[in-house]
């Protein structure tokens, strides 16, 4: 095995176990919405914004911390968002009031996007990571989350049962410390001083241009829509599963078959984009969606339905990862890749925002979740059209220079899709 080999598997085994701390212990935090709201009695409403408001600031921090990656390195990045994740979540057993929870979640959010976030995590893994590698190590990543939801929504709700939410929130904020030993992979320099990019990749197009142009949004916009879905279902999951008089185990289970299925659907999309066209896998994915959903509405809701839809749900559900990141890096190159991803990762958040509010809302005012159903199968079939018109070729710039691209440029073409 030589270097190059050696330091993808580094960075791709570190990133993926930073994803398991952090997607874990967010994906887990549905678990504590009915045990804050019988210690606090601020309301499903009032808790589900904070839990809204986390979600955002987890999407708004992501840009400026893969800038900053770029500037002081991921190490000291990934270094004090955990000390500040560890901190954050041990204090919310001391928060009572409406506006001190929603700070609180918030801070939590801030800190995790610091300490292990989509967009800086991939950013570092795709500068490292050679092209023919990259479909792969991002699906790793990808499924390191799918291993802290499986690990950590079981456990946090045995521990919930066991000892109390209390302790199953230190137990959390001692786990975000951790990160602080796996930062230090990315201290070592790649191979040669970097990988080499790819012929297309060489010039990397500047932030500013991507950022103008109606591919970008094309990708960044289907995120949203997985945004919406993904927040939605790991917080309100629990509160769907009461409502059909199910114990509360189910929902830890329910939890821990998503992340066991995602392992399979982030493997599996990262291994098939390095061969199929990923706007077709992408619009794959998010059809799944639609028909998972409108099935799950027709069906009996017992147990073995709501597990049957965990696992259903479970393969599409980070599997949009390897191919939204693969686009990124395709059209506009990889060297500004966590800061690009980053705003990918704040659109999708504000997807998450309202999955998450919206969800309050509709229950508190009509004591179900019908419509915000509904809402997701249309949302599903949005992302779908939405990515017809992509092409997936690099951006090529009139001038033959990457900071050259217009706003409202045309689509580059591909050779083939």
């Amino acid at each position: 095995m030589n270097a190059e080999s050696r330091s993808a598997i580094a960075v791709a085994g570190a990133a993926a176990l930073l994803m398991a701390i952090t997607m874990g212990s967010r994906s887990s935090f549905g678990l504590f919405v009915s045990p804050l709201n019988t210690a606090t009695g601020l309301g499903l409403a009032t808790i589900s914004f904070a839990a809204a408001m986390s979600q955002l600031m987890w999407g708004m921090a992501q840009p400026f911390v893969g800038a900053l990656s770029e500037r002081f390195g991921t190490v000291r990045i990934v270094a004090c968002g955990a000390l500040l994740l560890a901190a954050a979540t041990a204090s919310i057993p001391f928060l009572r009031g409406g506006p001190e929870l929603v700070f609180g979640f918030s801070l939590i959010a801030i800190a995790g996007a610091a300490a292990g976030s989509n967009g800086l995590l991939l950013g570092e893994v795709s500068r490292r990571v050679a092209e023919r590698r990259r479909g792969l190590a991002v699906g790793i990543v990808g499924a390191g989350g799918s291993v802290g939801q499986l690990v950590l929504g079981p456990g946090t709700q045995g521990l919930i049962s066991a000892a109390g939410w209390q302790t199953a929130l230190t137990a959390l904020a001692l786990l975000a410390l951790l990160a602080v030993p796996l930062s230090l992979v990315f201290r070592a320099p790649a191979p040669g001083g970097g990988l080499p990019a790819s012929a297309p990749e060489a010039e990397a197009v500047p932030v500013s241009a991507a950022l103008s142009h109606r591919a970008f949004w094309i990708v960044a916009g289907g995120f949203f829509v997985c945004g919406f879905h993904v927040a939605f279902l790991t917080s309100h999951m629990p509160g769907v599963i009461a409502l059909c008089g199910l114990p509360a185990v189910v929902s830890g289970w329910w939890l821990g078959i998503v992340g066991l299925c995602n392992i399979i659907g982030s493997l599996a999309a990262g291994a098939v984009i390095g061969r199929a066209s990923m706007r077709r896998v992408l619009m794959a994915l998010y059809g799944l969606r639609a028909l998972g959903i409108a099935v799950f509405l027709a069906l009996p809701k017992d147990a073995w339905t709501l597990l049957g839809f965990a696992a259903w749900m479970g393969l599409t559900y980070m599997a949009t990862l390897p191919p939204t990141s693969g686009l990124i890096g395709r059209l506009f190159g990889v060297r500004r890749m966590a800061t690009l991803l980053g705003v990918v990762m704040c659109v999708h958040q504000i997807g998450a925002f309202l999955g998450v509010w919206l969800g309050g809302l509709a229950v508190t005012f009509s004591g179900d979740y019908a419509w915000i159903w509904v809402a997701d199968i249309v949302l599903s079939l949005v992302a779908v059209a939405i990515h017809l018109p992509l092409r997936e070729a690099p951006v090529t710039l009139p001038e033959c220079r990457p900071d050259a691209v217009r706003p409202g440029a045309l689509l580059p073409r591909a050779s083939a899709v």
